[in-house]
């Protein structure tokens, strides 16, 4: 067998692909995180539906694929959302990531519309990362991968 590589087959499945539908980050104030998420960040609404009790069904997308994962801002009253968004911030752990086409051009634009950073753009090998503060309880990771090699 030298100079050949055994590969395994591809297996057959049994039941259909897993897609991400939805995720949601926890927000201390609905209206706020709506407007950061579309006004500075550039999501668009997709959906927006009052739950009662002051509280929405609240979904963002990317402009670039509206039929794709939406972003539920969900409010960030249920008791045990503080003490582990607390403990990601102490540490400095983003709660959520977000791909970008260029990440040093996106750390300028938000940078010149007041977003606060708490990581700069950091090269870490293939990809390169920022970090910053949604301004509702979370710290957002934006990244960009390196295109391959031609």
């Amino acid at each position: 067998m030298t100079g050949t590589r055994r590969t395994r087959p591809t297996p057959k499945r049994s039941h259909p692909t897993m897609r991400i539908h939805m995720t949601s980050v926890f927000v201390d104030d609905q209206e706020k995180a709506h407007r950061f998420y579309t006004d500075v960040l550039g999501f668009r609404t997709k959906h927006d539906v009052d739950m009662g009790g002051g509280a929405r069904w609240l979904t963002v997308v990317s402009p670039e694929n509206p039929e794709g994962a939406e972003l539920l801002l969900e409010p960030a009253g249920h008791p045990a959302v503080k003490p582990y968004r607390d403990a990601l911030i102490a540490d400095g752990i983003p709660l959520a990531q977000f791909a970008v086409d260029d990440v040093h051009a996106e750390y300028e634009r938000l940078s010149a519309l007041g977003v606060e950073f708490t990581q700069s753009p950091v090269e870490m090998g293939p990809v390169t990362t920022a970090v910053l503060d949604d301004t509702c309880g979370n710290l957002i990771q934006l990244a960009t991968e390196a295109p391959a090699p031609e």
